[in-house]
């Protein structure tokens, strides 16, 4: 008889914010947003202490990166504009993101996952999967008591992780990735859940259907109007109707995900499909006022992302470019080049060309350079 499958989605706890805890103590149990360029260092004064940046006096066009929990609790979340943060939080510290760091910790507290449990999937900066069915010890431990040793078993990753990056995390094991992706959510943060299919109708069921990964805003207004409100009233309707009304293949996804299904294999590997750098304005920028510093930005992302191929060894044939205007509308246009490249000055060529595609009659808020169609080059430089 084959092992039972155990899959752990493990996520980080506010990440970006955490990581700021560990470099500002004192800043624990307060209201604390990520976000708005750099130019919010916090100022070390003369008896030592620092003085920090706050919501109250922020002007400008940034979002909110991430929050710590109490400035959730004020209704705070990714991907808000400051401006609105700062109406309903202007007592919250504002401090500026710091990619570098939280790429550190990232790789820390994966390698304090590896030390116990070698399979993983790595799904971002804070959010990683965990087989570990075949972990040394774990299926005699499961085996003999099946909730309480998979449980020490991640309770064993959770406390590797803290022990070696002071971060703590939440974690979901269950039978497939798709239930351990909604575990990790139930008990955040710090939390721990184990859950098998006998545990469906108590503890998903009762769920959002939004909450499941893969149904967006468009399939949960629909659903909704379909009288579909929770996961329990997704597996009630017949797999026929979901398909007759959501298409024959994402209406069979439907009614395998509400039912619990999900045989997908933790995949240790795979390789990019594109590499992009972005940046948002703190001002909006004029095509033609202010051409010499949007000409510089671009160069800019351009160097950027060619630094990222070199280091990953990889090479592009198409180049694009990603424009966001002042009224929120979006555009992007590519180019594919007659052989791929990691070179930053063709990739400026080429972005520069798209760019002349376009209309730019209205003010930018945001230049992105993506170059797709990856093809290995060399091994990656260390």
């Amino acid at each position: 008889m084959p092992n039972r499958r155990w899959i752990c989605h493990l996520d980080m706890d506010a990440f970006y914010a955490s990581v700021e805890l560990l470099r500002y103590p004192e800043l624990r149990g307060q209201p604390v947003v990520i976000g708005g360029g750099r130019r919010h260092q916090p100022e070390r004064l003369a008896d030592g202490t620092r003085r920090f940046a706050t919501l109250h006096s922020y002007a400008g066009r940034g979002v909110v990166t991430t929050a710590t929990y109490p400035a959730r609790d004020f209704g705070v979340h990714s991907g808000m504009g400051l401006m609105k943060a700062a109406a309903l939080c202007p007592q919250a510290v504002l401090l500026p993101v710091d990619f570098d760091e939280y790429r550190r910790h990232s790789r820390a507290f994966k390698a304090a996952v590896a030390e116990i449990a070698p399979v993983i999937e790595d799904r971002g900066i804070d959010e990683i999967y965990i087989d570990l069915t075949d972990v040394p010890g774990a299926q005699e431990a499961v085996a003999h008591d099946p909730h309480g040793g998979v449980r020490a078993l991640a309770q064993e990753i959770r406390t590797n992780v803290l022990r070696r990056t002071g971060l703590t995390c939440s974690v979901g094991v269950t039978p497939n990735k798709l239930l351990s992706k909604i575990a990790s959510e139930l008990d955040k943060p710090d939390g721990l859940t184990v859950l098998t299919e006998a545990d469906l109708a108590t503890r998903i069921w009762p769920l959002a259907a939004r909450k499941v990964n893969g149904i967006g805003p468009k399939a949960a207004d629909k659903l909704l109007a379909l009288d579909v409100h929770t996961v329990g009233d997704l597996a009630a309707r017949p797999r026929a109707e979901l398909i007759e009304a959501f298409g024959r293949s994402y209406g069979a996804w439907l009614h395998e995900v509400a039912h619990g299904r999900d045989d997908r294999p933790v995949v240790t590997h795979s390789d990019p499909v594109s590499s992009s750098r972005e940046t948002t304005f703190e001002r909006n920028l004029h095509a033609v006022r202010d051409r010499a510093e949007l000409g510089e930005i671009l160069t800019r992302l351009c160097t950027q992302v060619g630094l990222d191929l070199q280091r990953k060894g990889w090479r592009a044939r198409t180049i694009g470019i990603k424009l966001r205007f002042e009224d929120f509308r979006t555009v992007t246009r590519d180019l594919t080049l007659a052989s791929p490249t990691a070179d930053a000055r063709d990739i400026r060529q080429a972005a520069g060309q798209c760019l002349k595609r376009v209309e730019l009659q209205q003010r930018l808020r945001l230049l992105g350079v993506r170059a797709s169609g990856l093809t290995r080059a060399v091994e990656p430089l260390h």
